[in-house]
């Protein structure tokens, strides 16, 4: 039920809640609290019952850490990426990884990348 209410806000939403858990993640771990996680849901009127919400708590927390990573979570929801957007990621990283090393700092994003 939760993934067809989220579906059914669209891509705004979504990426406007992965905006807000990096902003609500003080630590910069990519974590989220269970309290952490309501509050996000709430702001964005994502509201679901309490034993939903302890239900989905459970899928996500599988270590029993008391926290979710939120790309998991995101990644749990929406599922995996279709293959022409992995082949259009593929394709954007080769660019950005010109020294072929398997890693790309932020100085070649830099030189590849403007978000004005």
């Amino acid at each position: 039920i939760f993934r067809e209410t989220l579906s059914k806000r669209g891509v705004r939403v979504i990426t406007g809640l992965g905006k807000y858990f990096r902003q609500i993640d003080k630590k910069r771990n990519g974590l989220l609290s269970q309290a952490a996680l309501k509050e996000a849901l709430k702001a964005f009127h994502l509201e679901i019952p309490e034993g939903d919400f302890e239900s989905l708590w459970l899928i996500l927390d599988d270590s029993k850490s008391d926290k979710v990573d939120y790309g998991e979570f995101t990644h749990a929801i929406f599922g995996e990426m279709n293959e022409y957007r992995k082949a259009s990621v593929r394709k954007a990283y080769m660019k950005l990884d010109f020294n072929k090393t398997g890693s790309v700092p932020m100085v070649d994003i830099r030189k590849c990348y403007c978000a004005k």
